[in-house]
């Protein structure tokens, strides 16, 4: 049976769908913000049964033991809720309990992570995960890859990307995580170039060459949506210009997908977890599930691709 919870933190966003599930743009501020002290966990007792005390004292059990009748809890967000779901079903029918918790913003699906409240988490890709580390000390690995959310460059006035004229105004993300994935995006797309091995820590100050000579706008991600009326040439989520129906999410002038593989969306937990068989068999569900693939392809269309190998 699917259990599902709503978490929020005090800055969680409560506006509209879109503004909830886009708390990125604020990263820095919210991890300064967020009081949690996620390092002061409760303890609990693993001492439930005598025989477990004996155990115990024996040295033949730790705070790394698994119990596998306990449910597996799965932490995440909105876009990736319904694969999820048909994965949590699906394990169902395979024996295994699988708890899906559903947060509103993007600070405490870790922060429950790192406190043991949820064993795994899924809504974050690697350069994300890397930022709370080095902002909240967070002692967590990636586990294993998911999807990637292909992200696109978005016209409602052009029709392709040479169309652009001189001078053409170009919105991206503003935060540091986004707006080095937009000018990576910018630099597939032969608008600009960027130093050597910068990667998705690129900004506007690493560009090289810009030909057409683009003004660059950075705004909140929350925001590009919107900036799709205004800006010449806009740096999208399908995920979110879904929720937004504003307009066609497939229609992107060039998509980013694998060629920055860092953007995979991974599994998340913490290092003892990495052995737990609930873990290892629910990603396995998620990944090679037939039922969990046609969800996807549902939930999603052509806007993702598999960050494992696939062997469909």
């Amino acid at each position: 049976m699917l259990a599902k919870a709503l978490y929020q933190s005090p800055d969680a966003f409560t506006d509209t769908p879109l503004s909830r599930a886009s708390a990125l743009p604020q990263l820095t501020e919210l991890f300064a913000l967020t009081p949690y002290d996620w390092k002061s966990t409760m303890k609990k007792t693993l001492l439930s049964h005598p025989v477990k005390a004996l155990a115990l004292a024996l040295g033949l059990f730790s705070s790394a033991v698994f119990a596998a009748d306990a449910p597996l809890k799965v932490g995440t967000t909105a876009a990736f809720a319904i694969p999820l779901e048909a994965a949590v079903e699906e394990a169902g029918k395979q024996g295994l309990k699988v708890e899906l918790v559903e947060f509103t913003d993007w600070i405490a699906p870790n922060v429950s992570l790192a406190a043991g409240d949820i064993d795994v988490n899924y809504f974050q890709h690697i350069p994300f995960l890397e930022n709370a580390k080095a902002a909240a000390g967070f002692d967590l690995v990636p586990y294993a890859p998911g999807i990637i959310n292909n992200v696109g460059l978005y016209s409602k006035k052009y029709k392709s990307i040479n169309d652009l004229p001189q001078g053409a105004s170009v919105a991206i993300a503003n935060d540091p995580i986004n707006s080095g994935r937009g000018l990576q995006l910018l630099a597939k797309a032969g608008l600009i170039t960027l130093k050597p091995g910068v990667g998705y820590k690129a900004t506007e100050e690493d560009i090289v060459t810009n030909p057409k000579k683009i003004k660059i706008l950075q705004v909140e991600a929350v925001q590009l949506v919107r900036a799709y009326d205004d800006a010449d040439l806009v740096q999208g989520y399908p995920a979110y210009i879904r929720l937004s129906k504003t307009f066609d999410a497939e229609s992107a002038l060039l998509f980013d997908g694998l060629d920055h593989p860092e953007y995979v969306i991974q599994f998340v937990v913490q290092p003892k977890s990495k052995t737990d068989p609930r873990v290892i068999k629910f990603v396995d569900i998620y990944q090679h599930s037939p039922v969990v693939r046609a969800a996807l392809d549902k939930s999603l269309g052509k806007l993702y691709q598999v960050g494992w190998e696939d062997k469909k």
